[in-house]
């Protein structure tokens, strides 16, 4: 095969593999001796087509149809071989190790280098660079994506009080440093594969060249956590409008306002007692409790007048769960009673803020410092809309299973 022949290949307007390309037009036994099997090019030649179209933001056609003709230009057998193939190395991690490493070993290389001829396995080096470039294009942007649910739960659980930590089952969750571990990954795959592929043949824009270093985490994250604000304001603006400027309102006391910090904890609070308001009223709420979490304690107390009224808490846990059901399998990680580690951090989260909110309310020195605690207590709030309005749509419609319940 020719220089000339190893342009991008090009089936209707699905961009594909150049290694399954050149993998395919030689001798087949060649590629028996160089151990490339049909399932494995075929799921080679998938996943980068894969990662190509999804990255073609220049595409004119939406996602969907764009995927669509992706499958289109595989035969049928052939895409089942592709993507049975590709499952099974995402399955077994070690299998797939296995057989990366194989390919990697100097000992193999020179057996590919004396089987093709220098010309020929030039190509093959090529090929193959070029579609780890595609490949490492799409990881760095798949964990780049992870970014901003890493900072709106950081953001959240930081609104949790130690011993409101310790309350949480497997609290040793809550610690961990999800952003920096997110960030160095990022430093150290830059380093160990984008620098050395050339991305310039790839739709890599600047940005995604440029690593993250753990020394920048501070402006990292504060470019990230404006964007969770913006995500879950877009997001909130879709289920009411007057809750967005709840928040607005609070960022502008807080900027404009002599008396800032007190008028932005009351919008807030005002904003947290609305959702879970509008969403659920106390006698739903204790209607779910007894259907779904009897035994969970904290959940309702009795009132001065003798009448049940539930907690803060249980509000908070009916509103992230819209509602619905608690039950679910047991497995090795949970044992499928109470609230689910997520829903309890949800639900702590929200009542924490409010608790702590209070405090700004009644004891407003206005000094620097505790500007910067709310707008932390406001970053942990919007992150907490955005994961859980993002990861369940909580919050925003009665369940009818509660509603039969309560009839």
């Amino acid at each position: 095969m020719s220089e000339a022949d190893m342009q991008d290949p090009v089936v209707g307007d699905v961009r594909r593999s150049r290694f399954a390309e050149f993998a395919r037009n030689l001798d087949p036994d060649v590629r028996t001796a160089l151990h490339f099997s049909d399932e494995a090019i075929t799921g080679v030649d998938l996943l980068v087509s894969f990662c190509r179209t999804m990255m073609d933001q220049d595409h004119s056609m939406p996602w969907q149809d764009r995927l669509g003709e992706l499958f289109e230009a595989f035969e049928p057998d052939g895409l089942e071989t592709g993507l049975e193939f590709t499952l099974a190395q995402l399955q077994d991690t070690e299998q797939a190790k296995t057989w990366l490493s194989t390919f990697k070993g100097l000992n193999y290389q020179a057996f590919a280098l004396r089987l093709l001829g220098a010309g020929p396995y030039r190509l093959l080096v090529e090929a193959v660079k070029q579609d780890g470039a595609v490949l490492a294009l799409a990881i760095r942007r798949g964990m780049r994506a992870l970014m901003p649910f890493a900072v709106a739960w950081s953001d959240a659980v930081s609104n949790m009080s130690v011993n409101q930590r310790k309350a949480v089952a497997k609290a040793d969750v809550l610690g961990l440093e999800i952003v920096q571990g997110l960030i160095e990954l990022d430093d150290a795959f830059g380093k160990k594969f984008i620098s050395t592929l050339p991305m310039q043949l790839t739709v890599a824009t600047a940005d995604d060249l440029v690593g993250w270093q753990p020394d920048n985490m501070p402006e990292i994250v504060a470019s990230i956590r404006q964007r969770v604000g913006e995500s879950s304001a877009r997001r909130l603006e879709r289920e009411n409008s007057q809750l967005v400027r709840k928040i607005k309102g609070a960022r502008t006391a807080l900027a404009h306002s002599e008396d800032g910090i007190s008028q932005a904890a009351n919008s807030l609070i005002e904003l947290i007692d609305r959702i879970m308001r509008e969403a659920f009223t106390k006698e739903e709420v204790l209607v779910w409790v007894g259907a779904n979490l009897p035994d969970e304690p904290q959940m309702t107390f009795t009132d001065k007048d003798g009448k049940v009224q539930p907690t803060k808490r249980a509000e908070a846990l009916c509103f992230v769960y819209r509602g619905g059901p608690t039950a679910r399998d047991a497995n090795e990680y949970d044992d499928g009673n109470g609230p689910t580690l997520i829903h309890d951090v949800f639900a702590r989260v929200i009542v924490a803020t409010r608790t702590r909110l209070q405090e700004f309310k009644h004891d407003d020195d206005g000094t620097p410092e505790e500007k910067e605690q709310l707008l932390c207590l406001l970053a942990g709030l919007e992150g907490v809309l955005m994961l859980g309005l993002s990861i369940n749509q909580f919050g925003d419609s009665r369940d009818a299973r509660l509603k039969e319940l309560d009839a």
